[in-house]
């Protein structure tokens, strides 16, 4: 056990879980979370690491109960996926490379203290599991999360500290960072960088942790199924190199995609009569040699595959307001990436409700990713969102909701959708470029405009290294990084860095951060040129909304028996009402502004208080032998007397009146239950009618 930030971290195992390879309880502060490691060896050839890794948060880990009829844990959330996405990057450039054996992680929240979130025990549980079983692995990794409080770096903060930002960190011995995710209000990149190197000693620290228990308690390691060309192999397909290179630098995606394809099969199946049975090796050398062609040419030539300069941006263009009927659209392109971005205003019924872990909360802003096969040529069926699009979606929703206006200034809720249309390279940081001009075009006032980039590397060593600005496809699959950043011109929202080499040192980490600031205010000057302030009002065919406020008291008088008087209200004037009844704030909603501002006035009346000597228009709603029941405000009712009606006498009063007639009454007293008594004769001789 060692103490980080003012909690203890601490490892146990050999107790629960003992028929999988490995298993911990990995715990931080009252946050504790199991990890098990489970691997099979490969029984066919592939040309991949098969690694799942599994998050789940029990409900019963708060001492909560799953809400709805079923009352059991289900299909994995948003945040699970996330979290799961996080240990799955963590950990997966640290296994040997070509190894193809299956790989499980399975992380169980087991118990939750609603203040430390669980990223840094799943992931350091993660981490001593592989590196105690027999499983390959090369670590132990270190975790660790830093946050700001009034100018100071704090470690692992809290739920309750409220950190100007969260930085999680993952890297190895050395100071070397392999993981990076961030969300922060527009964090200057020297402050980031000073943070991250103030993470870095207790990344150390909890490898050393890990490494002290390992020399009392680990396996030894098993050989892992490697898929490597031979050498004979991989010099017959040396022979192939110029074909290769010439298709490799084909510009255009599609054509080059297509020359590979064909020259792959091509060669495949002359050296297959060769080396029968060995199409997977053949790919893996034709992969081999690809890469190498050109990561030496970069290195060497500064040449990359579509002929871009290193810190070249692909051609952008932008376009808004491309939908007739939706809140607000836009069309951005770089190269051949394209994301169709929507906006939809809602209300705040409209919210998500997240009923997870922590205290029931409404989220009012969400982004959501769809990548579409057509988008890379690819035939494939349409089904739910994959692990991937929702992680796209969530750094995308974490880049933009820094600049999203609080409720009080814009009272609607807001969803994006991104429709990826064309894919090559940096489809999320599309999403952010698009999702920014789709907000503006819908009128929603955000505080700055975010757009994003990905920075990429070749890395021949430490020494000798290039970095790519707007990476494509190709270059992310050869490639050594994706280290995705988005943010405004004051400073970075969101980060992402997935990286396939043991790490980053802070000199490259730097200069990532200054190649993205260039090429993000690059980015923004285009973006400015197409809408440069969000539009003054928002669509005619969004909700129209007022905000108001009711005295809790009254609220009662609002709703009326039974709810009669608001469902008037809302049936009178085709409104939405939603009242907080704890602090009266209320929303007003409807497609018709004049009729939202109607309801608003209704709503007033009833909040007004009756005076005594005051002249009221109202309305019969009863007629009995002894008088008029009249409303004069909303859910505001009073008797006129019969001996008030008429300065003659009556028999009867349904002969001269029905139920729905305006008449004009004066409040003449209002008695101890405070019921107004009205007098429609003194009414008509102060207003002089003649009715």
């Amino acid at each position: 056990m060692i103490e980080i930030g003012g909690r203890n971290l601490k490892i146990e195992f050999g107790k629960i879980g003992n028929l999988a390879s490995s298993t911990v309880i990995s715990s931080y502060g009252d946050t504790v979370v199991l990890v098990s490691a489970i691997w099979k060896k490969s029984e066919e050839k592939k040309d991949f690491l098969p690694l799942l890794v599994e998050y789940r948060e029990g409900a019963y880990a708060a001492g909560k109960i799953p809400a709805g009829f079923i009352k059991r844990e289900g299909r994995a959330t948003d945040r699970e996926i996330i979290i799961g996405r996080a240990i799955d990057r963590s950990i997966r450039p640290h296994f040997p490379k070509g190894m193809i054996d299956d790989v499980e992680i399975v992380a169980l929240l087991l118990s939750y203290d609603n203040e430390n979130p669980p990223y840094v025990p799943a992931i350091i549980g993660a981490s001593f599991a592989l590196c105690s079983s027999e499983i390959p692995f090369n670590g132990p990794v270190g975790a660790v999360r830093i946050g700001m409080i009034e100018n100071q770096f704090i470690v692992n903060p809290t739920i309750s500290q409220k950190s100007e930002f969260d930085l999680l960190l993952v890297g190895t011995k050395g100071g070397y960072i392999h993981m990076i995710e961030f969300g922060g209000k527009e964090i200057d990149e020297t402050t980031l960088l000073s943070a991250i190197e103030f993470g870095i000693p207790y990344i150390e620290k909890t490898i050393k942790y890990q490494e002290e228990l390992l020399e009392k308690f680990s396996k030894p390691k098993a050989e892992p199924t490697i898929i490597k060309a031979s050498d004979e192999i991989y010099n017959e397909v040396l022979n192939f190199k110029e074909e290769l290179k010439n298709a490799i630098y084909v510009p255009s995606k599609g054509e080059r995609n297509l020359a590979l394809e064909n020259l792959y099969k091509e060669i495949t199946q002359k050296l297959l009569e060769k080396f029968p049975n060995s199409e997977i090796e053949i790919n893996e050398a034709l992969n081999r040699l690809s890469s190498k062609i050109m990561r030496e040419e970069v290195l060497r030539s500064n040449i990359r595959v579509d002929g871009r300069k290193l810190n070249e941006i692909r051609l952008i263009s932008c376009e808004v307001g491309i939908l007739p009927r939706t809140h607000g659209s836009a069309l951005f392109t770089r190269g051949e990436t394209q994301a169709l971005v929507i906006t939809t205003l809602g209300t705040k019924r409209d919210a998500q409700i997240l009923s997870e872990l922590e205290e029931e909360e409404f989220k009012r802003f969400m982004v959501h990713y769809n990548f579409h096969p057509f988008s890379t040529n690819e035939v494939r069926a349409l089904r739910g969102p994959s692990r991937r699009e929702i992680g796209h979606g969530a750094l995308a929703e974490k880049a933009l909701s820094y600049v999203i206006p609080e409720e009080d200034v814009f009272p609607y809720t807001i969803r994006l959708v991104s429709e990826i249309t064309q894919s090559n390279g940096s489809t999320s940081m599309a999403t952010v470029c698009g999702g920014t001009l789709a907000l503006m075009d819908a009128g929603v006032p955000i505080s700055s405009m975010v757009a994003g980039i990905s920075i990429g590397l070749i890395l021949e060593s430490y020494e000798n290294y290039v970095l790519l600005t707007d990476i494509i496809g190709m270059e992310d699959h050869f490639g050594d990084m994706d280290f995705k950043i988005a943010g405004t011109r004051k400073g970075i929202t969101a980060i992402q860095l997935d990286i396939k080499i043991r790490g980053l040192d802070l000199r490259i980490i730097k200069s990532a951060f200054e190649r993205a600031k260039e090429a993000r205010n690059y980015i923004l000057d285009i973006m400015s040129k197409t809408i440069r302030e969000p539009r003054k009002e928002v669509s005619k065919f969004a909700p129209k909304i007022i905000v108001t406020n009711i005295p809790v008291e009254k609220i009662g008088d609002v709703i009326g028996p039974g709810g009669k008087v608001i469902r008037k209200i809302i049936n009178s004037t085709n409104t939405k009402i939603e009242i907080d009844f704890d602090t009266g704030k209320t929303l007003i909603s409807g497609p018709d502004y004049e009729n939202v501002k109607k309801a608003k006035e209704m709503i007033d009346e009833i909040l007004g208080e009756i005076e005594v000597g005051k002249v009221y228009l109202g309305k019969i709603t009863r007629i009995e032998n002894y008088g008029l029941f009249v409303e004069i405000l909303p859910g505001k009712i009073g008797l006129v007397h019969i001996s008030e009606v008429e300065d003659k006498p009556i028999k009867d009063l349904k002969s001269l009146f029905k139920v729905g007639d305006e008449i004009m009454v004066k409040v003449i007293d209002i008695d101890e239950v405070g019921r107004p008594r009205l007098s429609r004769k003194q009414a008509l001789i102060d207003n002089s009618i003649d009715e």
